[in-house]
């Protein structure tokens, strides 16, 4: 069925305890975005399935189809056009067509990581897996480090690495795991389940913070790919 547009509405470093730093941009930038943008923190909002809650769901864009609650890491102008909002019948979804690995989007959202431990989404890929690490990420930052730089396990779907790879994480490099690589099916939506407060505390080696810090979206360069809803579960 045709898309359209959604109708616009106006095992690495850790935390904060020792004093190491897993950033989710390089330092500089993440310092400047920390403070030239006024973030509202959200919350996360009842599904229909009173089992989960939902982080969100692409029900709302802005003007030119950015997604509302959403901001850009850098270069904003580019970013907007790479991630929008999109309908496929019922269906609302965001629409990404990667220029830049370095152009996240993150939301600010705030809920208990112990009470909820489990985050689901899903993802469509629309072009070959291919290109350089990775092809799709999505960042759950439980924490921030003694800086104030989100501290995140990064979840990718990769053109090269077999499945449950667990890459170490650096200074400015989050720890990541692998759910998808390129044996996996073009054009097709695939359901993610992970338990991201036992992912932290495995590869951070400590408890998160009451309050998680937000989520972020990522596509790499050249690669078309679409997410769906985001949302928590307690089990």
């Amino acid at each position: 069925m045709a898309e359209a547009p959604a109708r616009p509405e106006q095992r690495g470093p850790v935390g904060r305890r020792p004093l190491k730093v897993l950033a989710l941009f390089p330092l500089t930038a993440a310092s400047a975005l920390l403070i030239s943008h006024v973030v509202v923190t959200g919350q996360p909002v009842p599904s229909q399935n009173p089992a989960e809650q939902v982080l969100e769901d692409f029900l709302k864009g802005e003007s030119d189809g950015f997604p509302q609650g959403w901001q850009a890491s850098r270069s904003e102008a580019m970013t907007r056009q790479a991630y929008v909002v999109r309908r496929e019948g019922d269906q609302t979804f965001l629409k990404t067509k990667g220029v830049d690995s370095r152009l996240r989007i993150f939301k600010r959202i705030a809920w208990d990581p112990k009470a909820d431990p489990v985050v689901t989404w899903r993802w469509r890929a629309r072009s070959p897996i291919t290109g350089t690490e990775p092809v799709a990420a999505l960042f759950i930052s439980l924490d921030q480090d003694f800086f104030g730089i989100p501290v995140n396990t990064k979840y990718i779907w990769s053109p090269n690495l077999a499945k449950g790879t667990v890459v170490e994480g650096g200074f400015f490099r989050p720890a990541q795991i692998v759910l998808r690589n390129d044996q996996d099916k073009v054009g097709e939506w695939i359901e993610e389940r992970v338990n991201a407060y036992e992912d932290f505390k495995r590869i951070h080696n400590h408890e998160p913070a009451p309050q998680a810090w937000g989520i972020s979206l990522v596509t790499g360069p050249g690669i078309e790919l679409d997410f769906g809803s985001i949302k928590l579960a307690k089990q």
